[in-house]
């Protein structure tokens, strides 16, 4: 069964890898798409601090990850449909609507089905946002 996550995955943590190796359980080969820069900044309001080559390169040396790409800049859905996974997996933090996603994938002629890992990795840095917070902590703002 091949697999499919996606996400921006900068400034990897112990929750990534988590969400990741529970995506890999599901199938024989996990693909993860990587989110452009400039759509985290268009969703997010910033850029990611690692740049998109840079982080699809580090989650792409994971050991559940078999291949990871990097998103498409203006059809989120062209790369799930060159891919054509068996199950998409969406993480606790992902606020997308299973339900349109769905009908999007059907629309498209995808058949793939969608799971969703609702518990998270418990640990005190556990999300890019925290870490961020820890460094500018300890570092100052300067």
């Amino acid at each position: 069964m091949r697999v499919l996550v996606a996400g921006v995955f900068d400034l990897l943590h112990p929750g990534h890898l988590y969400f990741l190796r529970r995506a890999k359980e599901m199938g024989r080969e996990l693909i993860v798409i990587i989110a452009r820069d400039e759509i985290v900044l268009k969703e997010k309001g910033r850029h990611p601090v690692i740049p998109e080559k840079q982080r699809r390169e580090m989650v792409e040396g994971l050991k559940p990850v078999d291949r990871a790409i990097l998103g498409d800049k203006e059809d989120f859905l062209r790369p799930v449909e060159e891919i054509n996974p068996d199950l998409i997996v969406l993480g606790p933090n992902q606020e997308v609507n299973e339900d349109e996603l769905l009908k999007k994938l059907r629309e498209r002629g995808m058949k793939s089905k969608i799971v969703r890992i609702n518990e998270k990795y418990e640990c005190e840095l556990n999300s890019s946002s925290k870490i961020i917070s820890r460094v500018l902590e300890l570092f100052g703002r300067d």
